[in-house]
Formats: C-alpha cells, sequence, structure tokens
C-alpha cells in the first residue's frame, strides 16, 4: 500500500486592519525558513491590499488573480473554445506565477475585478489553496483584514489559526468575531492570539480575549518601524527584534517550531 502523504500544516493569519497582521506573517516566513531549511514553505498573500509582498522583498509580475481576468476577457470576446483551453492550463500557470526565493516560494492572489466583490476571486483562492497544499510542508496565508474570507469559506480547511489583535476593544472584538465565525465554518485544529505592539504589559490585564488562549505578546518595536520606513525586508530585521522573538515564542506555543 502506497505511504499516505503528510499532511502540511496551512497557518492562516487574520485580524482587523492596521495591527501588523502582515509583518507578522512575514516574520512567520523569516522563522520557518530557518527553522526548516530543508522544507518545502509557501507564503501566500491573500490581502487585496498585497502587503506581503513588500514585508518580504519580493516583486510581484503575475498574481492570480491575472489569469483568473484572461479567462474572463477571453469568454467576453465569445471565444468559449480558447477559455476553456485557458482554464486547463490555468494549473500550469499558477506554477509559474510562483516566485522562488531564498528557502520559500511566494504566490500573490491580487485585486478582485470589481471594487467591494470578493466572491469569485475567494471561491478561486480556495481551489489555489487546495491545489498548492499538495506540494508544500508549511503554508502560511496573510488573509484580508476582518472576517470575509473566513466568511466565505476560504480558509476552509487550516491546521492553525492565527489571530492578531493590538491593545484595543476593536481589535479584540474583531478577534472575538472571527474566531465565533471559525467555529462554524473553518476545520482548523489549533488557535491562538498574539497581541502585537503592546506599549506596557499592564494594559493586557483589562484585554478579554474570550476563549482565545494568547500565544504571545509583542512589545512596540522600533527595529522593526525603521525597517518598515526603509522599505526593507523583515529577512533584515535582527533576531533580537521583538517581532521575531514574538513571533517564535507563539509559534513554539502553538508547536508549529519546537521548543
Amino acid at each position: 500500500m502506497e505511504q499516505e502523504k503528510k499532511r502540511p500544516k496551512i497557518l492562516a493569519v487574520a485580524g482587523k486592519g492596521g495591527v501588523g497582521k502582515t509583518s507578522i506573517a512575514a516574520t512567520i516566513v523569516k522563522i520557518l525558513t530557518k527553522a526548516y531549511p530543508n522544507k518545502k514553505i509557501l507564503a501566500i498573500d491573500a490581502d487585496p491590499a498585497v502587503g506581503l509582498s513588500t514585508a518580504l522583498g519580493i516583486e510581484v509580475e503575475t498574481t492570480i488573480d491575472d489569469i483568473r481576468k484572461e479567462v474572463v476577457a477571453t469568454v467576453e470576446d465569445g471565444n468559449t473554445k480558447a477559455a476553456v483551453e485557458l482554464l486547463g492550463e490555468a494549473r500550469y500557470r499558477i506554477y509559474d506565477a510562483i516566485v522562488e526565493a531564498d528557502g520559500y516560494a511566494f504566490i500573490a492572489i491580487g485585486r478582485p475585478e470589481a471594487a467591494g466583490c470578493y466572491c469569485k476571486i475567494n471561491s478561486y483562492l480556495k481551489e489555489v489553496i487546495k491545489m498548492l497544499s499538495e506540494n508544500f510542508d508549511y503554508i502560511v496565508i496573510d488573509g484580508e483584514a476582518g472576517i470575509e474570507q473566513i466568511n466565505r469559506r476560504v480558509m476552509e480547511k487550516v491546521t492553525h489559526l492565527l489571530l492578531i489583535t493590538d491593545a484595543s476593544k476593536k481589535g479584540t472584538q474583531v478577534v472575538k468575531t472571527i474566531k465565533n465565525v471559525a467555529d462554524e465554518l473553518v476545520m482548523y485544529e489549533k488557535i491562538g492570539a498574539i497581541v502585537n505592539r503592546v506599549s506596557d504589559m499592564s494594559v493586557t490585564e483589562f484585554m478579554d480575549m474570550g476563549e482565545i488562549p494568547v500565544m504571545a505578546y509583542i512589545m512596540q518595536d522600533s527595529k522593526l518601524a525603521i525597517c518598515d520606513i526603509k522599505g526593507e525586508s523583515v529577512f533584515k530585521l535582527p533576531e533580537d527584534a521583538a517581532i521575531v522573538t514574538g513571533v517564535t515564542e507563539a509559534l513554539k506555543n502553538m508547536e508549529i517550531i519546537e521548543k
């Protein structure tokens, strides 16, 4: 009997906009590449804001949505046969859209064609994640802000759901809402939160995280701010940067890397 292929670890990062979600997703990629140099790691930029590529220092030429739009344009031109052929090639085209970086691969989903309409791109994204997951050991998904992709079941089969908040009432409300929706729609194995940009640990005792276990608290980090303003990749961050040590702690607590 053929040995069953080991399931990949799929880590989805979600939370309110403006809490440092993308920087944390990028730092996860940085840490995984160092911890597992012989594993196949994929970073998926699933946020229409397309920030993960910048945080990782990646130049994006083709997105998943570019491929989808080409098929849509062909159908609109009335060439159904060509559109069918393009759909058949889509699997290979998607692999062509993957950027190979040092220690990991990257792919961007891109922006939806119509402003505010995410239905088609989210459905497409779900299929892309399912297809790509067969070929990687670790997948890091930087999701869009809020609960939309969770709500549309885009991330219905992740192994680890990491929710990001800052020390604000709004931030904690959003992650609790995401958990409530995910409990109904997402088949995840582990869930945890990172409280980011903490100015003083004394404020954390007033935070209501509900049933979400906190994997790490990350203090405000001038090293990250300098890296960000200079437009540098998170790979340039020193190992003692607060975001690097904090995300490392979170990944250990979620048993993604060894303690």
